[in-house]
């Protein structure tokens, strides 16, 4: 089943966007509630280094000219899932894509090791 991006979104029948993506994983895989921000979600989340990141982790994009714009969930192997835009559909991009690569602000996590 492909999701579409929708504005607001946090479901996959009507469709995310990237903070409602991220939020919907966390609370079904790790029941972790996280607030439907980008920003907010940075705010909760801790720094890292890029060359530190793990599955699981955030990688975060200044896409539209702020902070914390954009945000996916790191899965490894430099890929994250994101919702990327409108018309869009959820999907996996590569951080070295060159549109992302330029646009990489952040690497963060909620675990503590």
């Amino acid at each position: 089943m492909q999701t579409n991006y929708r504005y607001g979104g946090s479901a996959p029948a009507t469709g995310f966007d990237c903070s409602g993506l991220v939020a919907y994983v966390f609370r079904q895989a790790a029941s972790q509630p996280l607030p439907h921000n980008t920003a907010a979600i940075a705010h909760l989340s801790r720094p890292i280094s890029r060359s530190k990141l793990k599955p699981g982790d955030f990688v975060f994009f200044n896409t539209l000219n702020r902070p914390f714009s954009h945000m996916g969930i790191y899965l490894g192997d430099g890929r994250f899932i994101n919702a990327p835009s409108s018309g869009g559909k959820v999907r996996i991009d590569s951080l070295d894509n060159p549109y992302y690569a330029k646009r990489f602000e952040s690497a963060r996590t909620l675990f503590t090791s």
